[in-house]
């Protein structure tokens, strides 16, 4: 049985500021850029076409669990400083704010990798403040900048407990264009998968 890595950090004393910083008055807004768009995993009560301002959307972020494992790391999406993204907020009704951010947690920070920020979310209906997942590109689980043929690798062999890398790319692209997203970045590392040298 693979042993899994330990945390980076201790997630608990997260969720505990994540929910402090709530603070409990009104519903939770949770921006979604990538899987969450797709398989959400949780009870929601609006969603709506969202863009961030100074943050994008990267395939660069080691996963040793969810896409790949310790010997063979996949990728999974982080949210970096720096441009744009469009993205889902989701709101979520104040009396399942708690069980939700539990889930949330236990999907999003086992190794407690993410930064968790409340950022501004631009809505058709206004402005939201909604928590997101970001990435330091200090953070160990940062890739830096990638090969191209090392993507392919990545693609061709990483697999973890929700699949492999190349069927994570492919189903966020997917759901993007959906909705009308078209990010321009993902699609030629999509091309790289499907043109295997």
């Amino acid at each position: 049985m693979t042993m899994l890595p330990a945390p980076l950090r201790d997630p608990a004393p997260m969720l505990e500021r994540a929910l402090h910083d709530w603070g409990g008055r009104g519903d939770l807004w949770v921006f979604g850029y990538a899987s969450l768009i797709w398989r959400p995993d949780f009870d929601f009560a609006e969603r709506r076409d969202a863009r961030v301002h100074g943050w994008h959307r990267a395939l660069k972020m080691w996963s040793r669990i969810n896409r790949g494992t310790p010997e063979c790391p996949g990728l999974v999406f982080g949210m970096l400083s720096g441009g744009s993204c469009r993205g889902m907020v989701f709101r979520v009704e104040q009396a399942h704010v708690p069980g939700v951010m539990e889930t949330l947690w236990q999907r999003e920070m086992p190794l407690a990798v993410y930064d968790p920020r409340w950022l501004t979310c631009h809505t058709p209906r206004g402005p939201v403040q909604a928590l997101a997942f970001t990435l330091s590109r200090r953070s160990p689980s940062h890739t830096g900048e990638l090969h191209e043929d090392e993507y392919r690798r990545i693609f061709l062999q990483a697999r973890g407990r929700y699949g492999t890398t190349r069927d994570y790319a492919q189903a966020t692209y997917d759901e993007l264009r959906k909705h009308g997203i078209h990010d321009q970045a993902l699609g030629r590392l999509i091309a790289l998968a499907h043109h295997q040298p």
